[in-house]
């Protein structure tokens, strides 16, 4: 270690010198062994696997949409009908796998005994999966806009 100087003039001040040379030596070492041990961290493995089979992925059910307007018409995805060709629609859907889901929607002067009955032939049916679509209602507007 250099405390010194080798000139002799003065008093002895201690060296401000940094010595990096063990420094160096340590990452030298450092850099050794991160070369022979790299390939390493490649190396792949080879392998066997065996072969498996997975089932399709289950398909989504269908949406029926059902409308009741305010004059009590049913309408099937857009189509009029009455109520007994309802009824066998409904027999044919729920043979359906997965079952259907029915989405119900009515117009709020839609007499609720012809909801009642709509409901009454779909569980009689064998559609279990009803959902009442309804529309929200927009809030008022902010004062000045």
């Amino acid at each position: 270690m250099a405390f010194g100087s080798f000139n002799d003039d003065g008093p002895h001040k201690p060296m401000a010198d940094i010595n990096v040379t063990p420094m160096v030596d340590v990452m030298l070492v450092l850099l050794v062994i991160f070369i022979i041990t790299a390939p390493l961290f490649t190396h792949a493995v080879k392998l066997d696997l065996p072969q498996a089979q997975t089932a399709p992925a289950p398909e989504k059910p269908e949406t029926i949409s059902l409308s009741i307007d305010g004059q009590g018409r049913i309408f099937w995805n857009n189509d009029e009908m009455a109520f007994a060709e309802l009824q066998q629609r409904i027999v044919a859907a729920s043979q359906q796998r997965p079952l259907p889901a029915l989405h119900l929607r009515a117009d709020k002067e839609t007499r609720y005994d012809v909801i009642a009955k709509v409901m009454a032939a779909a569980q009689q049916g064998g559609l279990t999966k009803i959902a009442f679509v309804t529309e929200s209602e927009k809030s008022p507007a902010a004062p000045g806009k």
